[in-house]
């Protein structure tokens, strides 16, 4: 099942997702009560996590109906379905707590960057945090590239987790039981950042000028649906891939992270209380533009796809 936020004729709607149609949850269940002559019980709420696992009280009625809708593709009434390219999708968790990713979890990215190898009974995971309500953009909206710094903006195609439910010190044989889906994170990365052209130098500007460099706003596109987290069978089996306008600069696996989702999960809930809706971003695998000097320019596109979730689409504007 995969879900949406969206907005069509000036009304925010959730929605069943596919790459042709959207069919508003209202009126599927309409549809199918019409059709089946059942009462679906599905609750009114404008929060996905109500209509996700682990604890949502919609889960089993939402996903109910999007095997109906489904099962009876091309036959819903006109008014059950919207085209895609109709609606604005949303950002699916308008609001998350906290927009944990990771740096470097895919050894062939640490690799191009000229970084060695690593295993992960000998390291841990680089985790840093953006804030959301200024990064976090639609599907299909703008990345902006900043003024204060144009030219080294780069990509980084990620597998991103939805929490589900609150937890703490989760053991990694269980931290797959608190998700509530995966979506897809293009985490823009400014490679040059360098405030005050003029300072002097500390031991620790590197850090912060990496750091720093992700803060810009827009610099986190996500979307365009969750696939909630029955849906995807193993999370480390899936295709990721990444296209700058028609060339496809990134082709990976999650399969190839070092710490797979559940270690990620159970690691930072070691450290802090996940909530539901937080939103952890698990790496990206090689192929960023950094690696050959190839950064993104106004009137680029960025597609980031990963298999059985969806394609993010982000046009490339200057500031």
């Amino acid at each position: 099942m995969r879900l949406c936020r969206f907005t069509h004729a000036g009304k925010t709607q959730l929605g069943i997702y596919s790459e042709s149609t959207v069919v508003p949850l209202a009126a599927g269940v309409a549809a199918y009560e019409a059709a089946t002559h059942e009462l679906l019980g599905l609750p009114a709420s404008d929060d996905l996590l109500d209509f996700l696992p682990p604890k949502g009280k919609g889960f089993a009625a939402a996903k109910k109906l999007a095997a109906w809708v489904e099962g009876n593709d091309g036959k819903l009434p006109n008014s059950a379905e919207l085209k895609t390219s109709d609606v604005q999708l949303l950002v699916p968790i308008p609001r998350p707590n906290k927009l944990f990713l990771l740096a470097g979890n895919y050894n062939e990215h640490i690799q191009e960057g000229g970084g060695a190898a690593t295993e992960r009974d000998i390291t841990f995971p680089y985790v840093f945090m953006k804030p959301p309500s200024t990064t976090l953009v639609d599907p299909g909206k703008n990345v902006v590239i900043p003024k204060v710094s144009p030219n080294a903006i780069d990509w980084e195609l990620e597998l991103a987790i939805v929490i589900g439910e609150r937890c703490k010190h989760v053991p990694e044989s269980d931290a797959l039981k608190v998700v509530a889906g995966y979506t897809v994170i293009n985490d823009i990365s400014d490679r040059k950042f360098r405030p005050n052209p003029n300072r002097q130098k500390r031991d620790k500007d590197a850090f912060f000028d990496w750091q720093h460099g992700k803060w810009h706003d827009s610099f986190c596109p996500i979307g365009p649906c969750i696939a909630s987290a029955d849906a995807i069978e193993d999370p480390q089996g899936l295709q990721l891939k990444l296209m700058l306008n028609d060339e496809v600069k990134q082709n990976g696996s999650t399969k190839q992270q070092i710490f797979p989702v559940a270690a990620v999960v159970a690691f930072i809930s070691n450290i802090v209380t996940l909530e539901p809706g937080d939103i952890i971003s698990t790496g990206t695998p090689a192929g960023v533009g950094n690696t050959t000097g190839t950064y993104v320019k106004a009137g680029d596109v960025l597609k980031a796809s990963i298999a059985g979730i969806g394609t993010l689409i982000s046009p490339v504007v200057a500031e």
